[in-house]
Order: C-alpha cells, then sequence, then structure tokens
C-alpha cells in the first residue's frame, strides 16, 4: 500500500516534526507519471461523533474493542480495508479528556484508521493541541478548508492520496465552519474556515484526474449551516461522502446526485460499511449497510484494544471513582431532550449557577450537557461525563434587552435539536414556534424573580465562559467583562452536588410554547 500524504502548511510542518517524524519519513511526494485508472474492491468502514467513548455502555455504542474485532474480521476474509472517522472523537468522556485526547489517538492507532477529519469538538483544547494530537496520530488528520491567518497556509494536510487492492484512492477533508462558535472562540481564535463547498471544488478539481475514488471525509451533518446534502449538490465529482457532525443516521446511506452520503449516527453505535468495485476507473457497484451495537456484541472483542482501553482508564481511575453525592432519580441529559425542551436536570444545573453565583439569572446551554446520570452514587467520573468541558462559572450583567435577544436566539430552531437551546434558572418565558424565528417572545411574558422583564435595567446573570463570549452564536453577549470568574465548571458543580444530595430536581415549566 502506498501513500501520498499532501501537506499544505509549514506551520504544521515545524509543529509535528518533532512528534511525527516516522510519519513524515514516509511520505513521499506524489509521482509524476499520468494516472492510469485501476480495477478491484475495497471496504470503506467508518465511524463518527464518538465523543471520547470507548467501551461499550448502556446509552452508547459496541466499543472500540468490537469496532477493532470487526475491522480484523474483514482483514482476515482477505478484504482490502480503509477505515475513516468523520471527526468530533478526541473529546468528551472522562479518560479521553483527561488525556487531552491522546487515550482516544492510542486507541484509534491500534485499531488501523486510515484518514481523520476533526470535528468542532476536536478543537475543544485548542487547535495548538490538535496539531500536537495529529502528530501522535500513525494516521493523518485531514482539512482542506482551514488555514492559518498568520501564514495563510493550511492547519492539516488538505488531502491523502492512498493506493490499496490496485486502486487509487483520494480522500480530502472537510471541517465546518461552525466550529468557531461550537467550540469556544478562543479555540480556534487565529484561524479561518473556508466555505466547504468552494473547498470541495478547488480538492475535486486537483484530485479527480488522479485517483479512481474521490472521498470527501466531512464533518459537516445534515441539517447545519454547511449541509452534507448541499455540497453533494453543488460540487460534482465526489463519489462518497463520510460526514459527521448531526449525528445523522443513514442506514443504507443517501445518494444525492452521484454522490453517496454514509454516516454512522453517533457513539459507536454503529459501525458504517461501504463495499465498493471499481473496472477500469468507474465505480461499477456501490452498497452501504450498518453493523449494528447487537450485532457487534455477537462477536468476541479484540482483547488487546480491551486492554489497552483498561489501562488508559486504570491511570484516571482514583479521580473518577471519587463519590461526589447520589441522584435519587434519572438525570437527563439526553441530547434529543436537552436541545428541544426545558429538563429538571437542566433546571437542577441553572439553579446551581444562580446560587452559587448569587445572581439574578442564570443559563445553560444544552449542547453543554452530554450525557444522562442513572439512580445512585454520582462519581468524578460522572460529573466529568456530563460537563467534559474545561468551562469556567462567570457572572456578567446583561441588559434586559440583550437577554431578550439571548431567549430568542435559544429558541430560533425550535423544534429542531440545538446545541444553543438555554436551560434557565431565575426567568421563565412562553414562546410562540408559529411565529418566526427571531419574534417568538413577547417581553410582557418574559418574568424575571416574578417581575416581568424591563429591557432597560442590567441583571446580574451567571452562566459558563463558553456562552459569554459568543458561544453557539450568542453574539448578543460579546464584548461584555466579567463581574467574576468563579473558577473550574466541573470542580464547583461537584460541590454543589455533594452539598444537595441526594439529587432529586423537579421540572417546573420554566420554559413553555404557547401564542400571543
Amino acid at each position: 500500500m502506498k501513500t501520498f500524504l499532501k501537506r499544505g502548511s509549514l506551520l504544521t510542518l515545524v509543529l509535528t516534526m518533532a512528534l511525527a517524524f516516522g510519519l513524515l519519513a514516509c511520505v513521499t511526494t506524489p509521482p509524476e507519471e499520468p494516472f492510469v485508472p485501476g480495477s478491484g474492491t475495497f471496504t470503506l468502514l467508518h465511524t463518527n461523533d464518538m465523543h471520547g467513548r470507548l467501551l461499550t455502555g448502556t446509552s452508547d455504542g459496541m466499543g472500540l474493542d468490537r469496532v477493532s474485532a470487526l475491522a480484523n474480521r474483514f482483514r482476515a476474509e482477505g478484504r482490502t480495508v480503509l477505515m475513516l472517522d468523520a471527526g468530533d472523537a478526541l473529546h468528551g468522556q472522562p479518560t479521553t479528556t483527561l488525556s487531552r485526547g491522546e487515550a482516544m489517538v492510542s486507541v484509534l492507532n491500534a485499531i488501523g484508521y486510515d484518514a481523520f477529519v476533526p470535528g468542532n469538538h476536536d478543537f475543544n483544547y485548542g487547535y495548538q493541541r490538535l496539531v500536537e494530537l495529529s502528530g501522535l496520530a500513525h494516521f493523518p488528520f485531514l482539512a482542506a478548508n482551514i488555514t492559518v491567518d498568520a501564514s495563510g497556509e493550511t492547519l492539516l494536510p488538505p488531502y491523502l492520496i492512498q493506493e490499496i487492492g490496485g486502486l487509487t484512492i483520494a480522500i480530502f477533508g472537510l471541517a465546518t465552519p461552525e466550529t468557531v462558535t461550537m467550540s469556544h472562540p478562543d479555540n480556534s481564535r487565529g484561524l479561518t474556515f473556508a466555505n466547504p463547498v468552494e473547498t470541495a471544488r478547488a480538492m475535486v478539481a486537483e484530485l479527480r484526474g488522479k485517483a479512481d475514488v474521490v472521498i470527501a471525509l466531512s464533518h459537516l451533518g445534515y441539517g447545519a449551516a454547511f449541509d452534507s446534502r448541499e455540497l453533494a449538490r453543488q460540487v460534482e465529482g465526489i463519489d462518497i461522502i463520510v460526514d459527521g457532525h448531526s449525528h445523522t443516521s443513514l442506514p443504507t446511506g443517501e445518494v444525492v446526485g452521484s454522490t453517496l452520503i454514509v454516516s454512522a449516527n453517533e457513539y459507536n453505535k454503529n459501525l458504517g460499511v461501504v463495499e465498493v468495485v471499481v473496472e477500469n476507473g468507474e465505480i461499477t457497484s456501490i452498497n452501504a449497510s450498518y453493523i449494528t451495537k447487537a450485532q457487534g456484541l455477537e462477536i468476541a472483542p479484540d482483547q488487546a484494544i480491551t486492554d489497552l482501553i483498561a489501562q488508559l482508564n486504570a491511570a484516571q481511575a482514583p479521580l473518577l471513582a471519587e463519590k461526589v453525592g447520589s441522584a435519587a432519580v434519572v438525570l437527563d441529559g439526553e441530547r434529543a431532550n436537552v436541545r428541544t425542551r426545558e429538563t429538571a436536570f437542566g433546571d437542577f444545573i441553572a439553579d446551581a449557577y444562580r446560587t452559587l453565583a448569587g445572581a439574578e439569572i442564570a443559563l445553560q446551554n444544552g449542547g453543554g450537557i452530554r450525557t444522562s446520570v442513572q439512580p445512585g452514587d454520582i462519581t468524578m467520573g460522572h460529573v466529568m461525563a456530563v460537563f467534559p468541558f474545561s468551562n469556567r462559572l462567570v457572572t456578567i450583567e446583561f441588559t434586559g434587552t440583550q437577554i431578550l435577544a439571548a431567549l430568542e436566539h435559544s429558541v430560533r430552531l425550535f423544534p429542531e435539536q440545538n446545541g444553543g437551546f438555554l436551560h434557565v434558572s431565575g426567568l421563565r418565558f412562553t414562546f410562540d414556534p408559529s411565529r418566526p424565528a427571531g419574534s417568538r417572545i413577547n417581553p410582557a411574558r418574559v418574568l424575571v424573580g416574578g417581575q416581568p422583564l424591563d429591557l432597560n435595567r442590567k441583571y446580574l446573570v451567571a452562566t459558563i465562559d463558553f456562552l459569554a463570549v459568543g458561544g453557539d452564536g450568542y453574539a448578543m453577549f460579546t464584548g461584555v467583562p466579567y463581574q467574576r470568574d468563579m473558577g473550574d465548571l466541573t470542580a464547583i458543580l461537584a460541590a454543589f452536588i455533594r452539598a444537595n444530595s441526594p439529587v432529586n430536581p423537579v421540572m417546573d415549566n420554566r420554559i413553555v410554547t404557547g401564542t400571543y
């Protein structure tokens, strides 16, 4: 198997050389001889949006030890395997987060992944750390549409050309421009995310005459500002889009124009499989399917990966096992719930902020609540799984006008899932989903401490620094100085849970729909 890796950035080369000399030493310049179309078959295996999940869990997937076992089974059958991940893998669960992504990279290395595109949450440690992690990986991180402002060069290699099974496969990466608001803005400061469609056109123009198959490895998603279906409609010449970001389930893929789009849902709940047959440089057969969690659990895990994950978990075990309290009921942090409606757990979190800060109002974005907690003991591991981000609790004074604008922004996408949907404390409001976005809330039906919202008055608000600096598109908050920085959110919430156990929140209808 030959690999030709396009390096688009002198900055990337400098930053990663010390960490990845062995990888770069095997990279050669693409050959000058004319491209000769090939014939052959290969099996594309793909994952996306794993969010740090290493092992199987009740609400999670089959675990990466079984993903590895399945990949090994394909290889043992003599298949030519290409293994890709479409982003949001390096952050989320405690072991992955505490290692700042290195644990996940170690596991993906051992499994034998071939390429990765960074998702928005893969920037959560800052882009400099992302570059460091790319140097630790035995496979390239690809992103054709991210440039470094200071140099104008790409942060990561834009594409990979790989020769496998008698075929030449070109893979280029596309990262979501939503990263600048969906990760802390500081994490991507100094970078520019170009329009994915324009970048893809340039990539196809460069690669189409060099490969039998052209694959876009993208973290764009369905229903987002940059939709992968629009990419397929607007850019001819992409054979396959391996997609992430929206956690979309496409068990047999979706064909848009002449492009097959595939996505494996989330959390390694499925291993995506695409069987491809090529004759004389033309795809003659392509079929997408899933191996589900239920099917994956029927086979024995790859013991080497199980052991590796056990070693990685053991390094963090004492901290993660520390008991901080207990839950009397399920604390609902399910993605579909916290991103669309008020939940009792969201109320509890916002109440914690307001109480601890002595604020009048508290705000928490649904996208910052990452999982549920079952009844029983609550450990530090549970707290970190729910709140894996390195956020801080801050207080700021916002006007009633800013607060109203924030609430409108919160419900603008309803009933669609929205990571910026706000859970609130200290206020109640009614919104009308039948009205246009931006005018769904009557200010007279927003109550703060039981009194109508005063658009001209300033209110003391407790929230996380991610929102305070404009994360999730809350531009109305930017430029306002903090009143207080109360410190690390995880430690603060652990202390609050410890003081208020058993946790038994009840939803009290702070956010309701209605007409006006």
